[in-house]
């Protein structure tokens, strides 16, 4: 097999997270994109070790699995991968995914363990409370679109007008930024250039309150046209009437947005409107400063009977009902303490929520979260819940643990999708606890972390998937692990 080869055959099964399994005949091709049974036209654009990866050309034939799909967008915008399978088949492909990688990084443990499946999202469609909408054209020098970017592409991007990840409320929101910064003709940020003002929309909505909040995110760059050499110098006069251009701009799309909520278009409520400048040359959402338009920077939300105040960049589960699922398979994970003053450990604990759910049944809940805001957030939204015995660190788990004295009796690890750090690692096993829930949202990360317990004297006694991510590639999983060796503390060096 060489580089430049076209095959066509038919996808045998889809890896996490979308890497569809195609034997040639001549080897065995890793295509993204694809899905089980399609017949697919496809080019080897890598040959390395063994290993071949090509690139999807077309579609040949559908998969037998496939039923249609209720987005315009699908096959164009990159979000969501199995929105033309029935939810039931998704579900499938995910557990398959999931099981077989941890059988694969199970397979030195002596004792049994069990899968128990998958469980589904209670809502499959308009699930998500967050979406970060990126400004900037479909096609070179078009008219200025704002959405997602185009599948494959670094910089296209589509108005996703119709994208039903989300509700209506989203849609109406994106339509009416786009239409009103178009029609201005307001220029977007080019990333090569380092030029331009608009560069994203970040909305999050509540799915239990429906409070709506939405940030307007820029660069500090004259707004109404790009950049030239001639602008570098601005005298104080020209520097003035920008200022009032963008001023004047900002309040046009402050009235925009409310005009939607006072015509009644709008089934939630604006808690906040915002405009964040950043001006980093990385494409990422984050502020170099914050102003208020409207209301407050922060929304309330609501899970298992508890409140939760979220700010802009707080980390919260994207999928409120999902969450619900989520938390309540680990609550049931975690079990009963047996001691009414133990000490649990909520690492990687965001804004709060594991702990919190975890305080009536612990006599001390700490919580450990690198982002300072979402631990500010956390102990707010403790004192609200009049919880009183969560505390919360701020700072990187593997620096944090050697700084707490309390010793934990149960571990709670919900790390980032990349997993723990493996410095961290050997520290969180030498505590030796009998029990440990680790939940996580990229499998791959959780079955290489695995090894290292397994290692280190534990074993998995129980593990189950959980979709908070219908018609996208990503899943998360539960997983209870106990301590064979509970004398283990000093296991490690």
């Amino acid at each position: 097999m060489k580089k430049g080869q076209v095959y066509e055959a038919t996808v045998e099964r889809v890896d996490f997270p979308n890497k569809g399994i195609v034997d040639t005949g001549e080897g065995i091709v890793i295509v993204k994109n694809s899905l089980p049974g399609q017949k697919i036209k496809l080019s080897v654009n890598k040959v390395r070790k063994g290993k071949a990866e090509g690139r999807l050309l077309e579609v040949l034939e559908k998969s037998p699995l496939e039923t249609g799909h209720p987005c315009s967008h699908f096959g164009v915008c990159g979000g969501c991968t199995y929105l033309s399978l029935a939810y039931k088949e998704q579900l499938k492909i995910k557990e398959a995914q999931v099981k077989k990688l941890l059988e694969t990084a199970l397979a030195a443990q002596e004792t049994p363990w069990v899968w128990e499946g998958i469980k589904g999202s209670p809502v499959e469609y308009e699930y998500r409370n967050k979406m970060e909408f990126s400004f900037g054209d479909e096609i070179k020098d078009g008219p200025l679109s704002l959405g997602m970017h185009r599948q494959g592409s670094y910089y296209d991007v589509v108005t996703v007008e119709d994208c039903r990840i989300v509700d209506a409320d989203y849609r109406l929101i994106l339509k009416t930024v786009r239409d009103y910064f178009g029609e201005r003709k307001v220029g977007y940020y080019h990333r090569m250039r380092h030029e331009g003002y608009l560069r994203h929309l970040l909305v999050r909505k509540a799915s239990r309150t429906g409070e709506i909040l939405v940030a307007l995110v820029t660069t500090s760059q004259e707004p109404m046209k790009e950049k030239t050499g001639a602008d570098s110098a601005l005298g104080a006069e020209n520097l003035r009437k920008e200022n009032l251009r963008e001023e004047e701009l900002l309040r046009g799309f402050l009235e925009a947005l409310l005009a939607l909520q006072n015509g009644g278009g709008l089934k939630g409520r604006f808690a906040g409107i915002l405009h964040i400048v950043n001006d980093s040359q990385a494409d990422v959402v984050q502020s170099d400063r914050s102003d208020v338009l409207y209301g407050r920077e922060y929304f309330y939300e609501e899970l298992l009977g508890l409140k939760f105040k979220i700010s802009t960049f707080s980390f919260f589960q994207t999928n409120s009902h999902g969450a619900e699922v989520l938390y309540e398979t680990a609550r049931e994970y975690v079990g009963d303490l047996s001691r009414k003053d133990a000490v649990v450990y909520d690492l990687y604990s965001g804004t709060g929520t594991i702990a919190q759910m975890m305080a009536a049944v612990a006599g001390k809940v700490i919580g450990v979260e690198i982002v300072e805001e979402a631990v500010e957030a956390a102990r707010q939204n403790a004192a609200e819940n009049g919880l009183s015995n969560c505390e919360f660190l701020a700072g990187d788990v593997l620096k944090v643990l050697d700084d707490i004295p309390e010793k934990p009796d149960m571990i709670i690890l919900d790390p980032p999708r990349d997993g723990i750090h493996p410095k961290a690692l050997p520290k969180i096993i030498r505590y030796g606890v009998e029990r440990i829930v680790y939940i996580s949202c990229k499998p791959t990360s959780l079955a290489r972390d695995l090894e290292t317990f397994l290692a280190g004297g534990y074993v998995v006694e129980r593990a189950v998937a959980v979709d908070q991510f219908p018609w996208t590639a990503n899943v998360e999983t539960v997983c209870l692990l106990n301590n064979r060796k509970p004398d283990m503390k000093e296991h490690l060096v």
